[in-house]
This record gives structure tokens, sequence and C-alpha cells, in this order.
């Protein structure tokens, strides 16, 4: 390609989804390690505080302090009661970490789903959708969940924090049984996901940081400030802290059609979530010296339950004189994959993974790739985009039963 063709390739809406997903999608990894850091270092700095035993320090308000050591430097972090007496003029606030992860995030959603909803949000096989229907229903699934949530929060935490843990957990899989069986799988599990980030950065924007702000107000007035606040902010920020680890995972699921492309997909996320949680309870309780093994063990046989129950069943071997061939599946393969998976795709700026299948000999190398997403999981061609029949994938199933020759 020469100098003049440059702005002509800058063009193509293709290569600009591309860039504009690279760049997203660096930045959002960026930010969001910078929020979920901080909040897993209060989490562990909140349970791993102890009592002052120096007066000065109990006569300032101190009620839990640490002795730290880290890049060579020793610190002292302090945790005051409420506040400090007087109000400090260098007051840092940890809230850009939050927005900047649901803003680039949100985006990112937009750029690779919102403006390919026909590709990656629709699946006629499940429902009849417009690209527009199915934004709608991304869109309300976002808002809807913090308002459940919210709901939820003001109505039972007083009452019974099991409770609302419960309660919470059935919404989110009521969720994700409804978004399975409407969008895509991929962007199904992604929806669940950026629901639940949504409601955690909405736990920073309405509770937490105006809690702060509520605070620093009433010193300033000279007054001595509520606690209800720090609690009420401390509570949602427990509640983030537990729900990173399922948000994380729905935000690399798309990489894993094996989870989204099962009949039961709902099922297989809400197990996975559970194992997620229960794995932060255990890193939890670890911070205040509780070593309670069970939930890691319990985590890790919910995990392990989900994996021997998605394996996919080997295929049966067939007589290799009566399967297809591999010049009888070329054909098959050129017209349906190398859209994308060709050296000079048409439908995708580059190959997805660097898989080529535009040669016998690439499409022979990845016989199994080709089985397990085009066959087993009907993950492949994406959104079936190239109109893939069931007859053609059972002629694959035959060629791999007949050892791929």
């Amino acid at each position: 390609m020469g100098l003049l063709d440059l702005p002509g390739q800058l063009m193509d809406s293709a290569y600009l989804i591309e860039i504009g997903s690279l760049l997203l999608r660096w930045l959002h990894l960026i930010v969001g390690i910078a929020w979920i850091g901080s909040s897993f270092y209060f989490i562990w700095l909140d349970n791993t505080l102890k009592a002052p035993s120096d007066p000065d320090l109990i006569a300032k308000g101190v009620g839990g302090e640490l002795w730290a050591v880290h890049g060579g430097g020793f610190y002292n972090p302090q945790k005051y009661l409420v506040a400090p007496k007087n109000l400090p003029d260098d007051l840092h606030w940890f809230k850009w970490e939050s927005y900047s992860t649901w803003i680039t995030g949100f985006f990112l959603l937009g750029v690779l789903y919102y403006s390919q909803a026909a590709t990656y949000m629709v699946d006629p096989a499940k429902a009849a959708l417009t690209p527009g229907q199915a934004i709608g229903i991304g869109l309300a699934t976002l808002a809807g969940g913090w308002l459940v949530y919210d709901g939820l929060c003001r109505l039972l935490m007083k009452r019974s924090l099991l409770l609302f843990a419960a309660l919470y957990f059935i919404f989110v899989v009521a969720v994700a049984y409804a978004l399975t069986h409407l969008l895509s799988g991929r962007a199904a599990f992604l929806h669940v996901g950026a629901m639940i980030a949504t409601t955690m950065s909405g736990n920073v924007f309405f509770w937490i940081i105006p809690g702060q702000k509520n605070t620093v107000a009433a010193m300033q007035r000279g007054e001595t400030p509520d606690p209800i606040h720090g609690l009420r902010a401390k509570q949602r920020s427990v509640h983030n802290n537990y729900l990173t680890l399922p948000v994380l995972f729905c935000m690399i699921s798309n990489h894993y059609a094996f989870t989204y492309s099962h009949p039961q997909a709902w099922l297989v996320l809400a197990a996975i979530m559970l194992a997620a949680a229960l794995i932060r309870h255990f890193f939890n309780l670890k911070h205040k010296g509780i070593l309670a093994w069970q939930y890691p063990l319990a985590g890790g046989a919910i995990l392990l339950g989900v994996f021997i129950w998605l394996a996919p069943a080997r295929p049966a071997l067939a007589n290799a004189t009566t399967a297809p061939t591999l010049a009888e599946i070329q054909p098959l393969i050129t017209a349906r994959c190398t859209g994308c998976h060709g050296a000079a795709p048409t439908l995708m700026p580059a190959a997805p993974a660097g898989v080529l299948l535009d040669t016998p000999d690439a499409i022979r190398a990845n016989g199994p790739r080709i089985l397990t997403q085009a066959v087993q999981l009907k993950a492949m061609p994406l959104g079936n985009i190239t109109a893939m029949t069931d007859a053609e994938r059972a002629k694959l199933a035959a060629w791999a039963a007949g050892g791929y020759r």
C-alpha cells in the first residue's frame, strides 16, 4: 500500500472500528486496573488495620492503623473512626478511576457491539430482533440493573444482608436467562457484566462520593460529621469488591465460546459468578486473619463441575473411505470462512487470532478448531454472517470423524 492510498485506507469503516476497539480496550484495561487495584487495596487495608495503642493516635480519633513496607519505604496508614478533627488541605478523592472505567467501557461497548449489532448482538435462532431493538435491550439492562440493585439495597440492607444477597443473585440470574434467550450468547454475557459494572460505578457516583462530600461539608461548617455517610459508603464499597470477579469473567467470556454457546448458558454464567464470589470471600476473610478454605474449595468444585459439564463430546470415528475429503470441504470453507479467515479478508480488517483457512494445509492444521467453533459450539461464522447451514456443519463433522483427511 502506497502513501497515496493511506487516507482511503483510514476511512475504511471496518479498519476504523478496529482502531477504536484497540485504543478503547487498551485505555479501559489501564483505568480498570487502577480502579480495581485501589478497590482491592482499600478492602485489604480495612480488613488488616489494627486498633492503635499509641494514646496520641487514640486521642486524635484514629480507629485503626497499619505498618507496611513497599518499594523500599515504610508506610503507616491510619483510618479515623469518622473523620479527623481538622480537615487537611490536600485531600485525594478516589473517583475518576471508577468514572473513567465506566466511560471507556461504555464507548467500547458502543464500538464493538452497538455499531455492529446485526453481527454481534442479533441471533435470529433466538429472537427476531432488529439491531435497534437489540441495542435497546442492552441499554435497558444497564439502567434497569442499577435501579433494581439500588432499590433492594434501600429496602433490605438494614433488615437482612443474606436476603439482599440472595435476591440480588436471583435477579442477576434472571437477567442472564432473559438475555441468553434474546441476544447472541457473547452479547448476553457481556451485558450481564456491563450491568453489574454499571451498578458498581453507580455506587461510587450516587453513594460513595456523595457520602464523602457530606462528611467534608459538615467539617467545613464546623459540625461533627454523621457517621451514617461513611457506613453507607463502606457498605457499597464492599458490594463492589464482591462484584469485581464476576464482572471480569463476563468481560473476557467473549473469547471462550464454550461458555456462552451452551443451551443453558445462563446457568453456566450463574455458576461461574457464584464460584467467583466464594473465592473472593475467602480472600476478604484471609485479610482478617481467618482461613476459611471451604470457600475456595467450594468455588473450585463449582468451576470443575462446570468445565466437566461443558466438555464437548468426542466425534465418533467414521469410515475414512466414506467421509468427505479435504478437497470436498475446501469450497465450503472458502465460501463460509475465508471472508474473515483469509490472507485478504473481506469481512474483517485482519484474520481474527491470525487463523488463516485459505490453503489446504491451513484447513487441515486447523481441523480440530473448525470442528469446535463451527460444529460443536456453532460460534462461527460470527453471527453466522455467511449463512452456514446445518447440513454444512454436519458435513464438517463427518470430515472430522473421518480424520480430517
